[in-house]
């Protein structure tokens, strides 16, 4: 009995560090100061539509992942990134209007990215991702490549930043116009952002 005792004891002293290290999983937030938006042109105008609203589940391998990205560990194991379409503001009604139904947020309320696969690679002293995922867009999943600066932030935390050109007719979407026609929104939007990230 006193020997079985003691086998529970040393696989206890085992398991217990195995367990303690699947512990350490974290996450990183989203911050208030984050922000995505949409740059379009036109045979009229520019014009840029903010998102009011982001969402984001972002897994890390450690605490203190923020810091870790800025020295090159890959510390991020998923993310899921999303826009309520709706939340898109391009700051007239109208503008809003037409945007939203040119990519289809009645029918598919959601625009999301999910990461497959992600490198980090340091220039210049700057530390660069090159991300790779899919992007779902009215209705249309398909992968995609973005490039982005990681910047670290003085209080803590990553900031990452980036644009991608977006051609909308690649998700089966076509560009908004308005006033009958007049104005005609050009197939390419680019996506900028600037999304600032902390434990």
């Amino acid at each position: 009995m006193l020997r079985l005792e003691r086998r529970f004891m040393v696989a206890a002293l085992v398991v217990t560090p195995l367990l303690a290290g699947w512990a350490i999983n974290s996450s990183l937030d989203l911050q208030p100061n984050s922000q995505l938006w949409v740059d379009g042109t036109s045979n009229v105008r520019d014009f840029k539509c903010s998102a009011k609203t982001m969402e984001a589940d972002i897994a890390t391998t450690r605490v203190d992942a923020a810091a870790a990205l800025n020295t090159g560990e890959k510390a991020i194991t998923t993310v899921a990134f999303r826009i309520p379409a709706a939340q898109l503001d391009c700051k007239n009604g109208q503008m809003n209007e037409h945007m939203r139904k040119a990519i289809k947020a009645g029918a598919s309320p959601m625009i999301a990215f999910e990461l497959k696969t992600y490198d980090l690679l340091s220039t210049s002293g700057k530390m660069r991702a090159k991300l790779a995922g899919n992007l779902s867009l009215g209705g249309v999943t398909k992968p995609i490549t973005v490039d982005a600066t990681l910047i670290q932030e003085t209080a803590g935390g990553v900031r990452v930043m980036g644009v991608y050109s977006l051609k909308m007719t690649d998700f089966g979407l076509k560009p908004p116009s308005l006033m009958m026609n007049t104005m005609k929104v050009q197939d390419v939007v680019k996506v900028n952002f600037d999304l600032v990230l902390k434990n």
